[in-house]
């Protein structure tokens, strides 16, 4: 019955987009697209991504545990052990830490923005999930590093602050290089546009 459900919610979805775009009503069809293709990512996706995305940023942040022989990686489980002073720490890489909320809203909001061609899409889309993936794994590093180097007293700051702000800092530039700035490129006002002085 719910997949029912979901069948119909996603056909009258596509009825909406198609209307929207008709009617020209870009910023709504934006905003609609982007909302509607989340909710179905998240829902039917999310379910298969999540644990082979967990054991990528596992297997990813384990070389430099590797390499350092400051924690083990145990990435069919997407987990990671890290032997610090007064303890260990078993940091278990879920839903949160696999980077598939990320990659779902930017995947989203890259489907439905104007300024690029289908192709271009493409491409943006598989080297900003390349990119976001590698930039959790470098935030999970960062995590035990920290924990390694300082003790599990820290492992509260390092997740919830430290690892969370570079990675959101990381994320941001991504938006910036992927959406505001080609958005001000492709912006003209009169007969100015920024595009052309660009080229000059």
């Amino acid at each position: 019955m719910k997949y029912i459900a979901g069948i119909i919610l996603i056909g009258i979805w596509v009825y909406v987009l198609y209307a929207l775009k008709r009617s020209k009503l870009n910023f709504w069809l934006f905003i609609t697209g982007s909302f509607g293709l989340f909710l179905i990512l998240m829902t039917m996706v999310r379910p298969w991504l999540t644990m082979p995305l967990a054991r990528g940023v596992a297997a990813i942040a384990g070389i430099v545990g590797n390499l350092t022989g400051t924690y083990d990686a145990y990435f069919k489980y997407g987990v990671l052990f890290i032997q610090a002073p007064a303890g260990a720490v078993t940091l278990r890489i879920d839903l949160e830490c696999s980077g598939i909320i990320e990659i779902s809203a930017f995947l989203s909001l890259l489907a439905f923005f104007g300024v690029y061609d289908i192709s271009e899409r493409i491409l943006v889309g598989i080297l900003g999930t390349i990119y976001t993936i590698l930039g959790n794994a470098f935030r999970i590093t960062l995590i035990c590093l920290l924990v390694q180097a300082y003790g599990t007293n820290v492992y509260y700051i390092a997740h919830t602050f430290v690892g969370r702000i570079v990675f959101y800092i990381l994320q941001v530039l991504m938006y910036f290089y992927v959406f505001t700035k080609p958005q001000i490129v492709h912006m003209q006002v009169g007969k100015f546009t920024y595009g052309k002085n660009e080229d000059k």
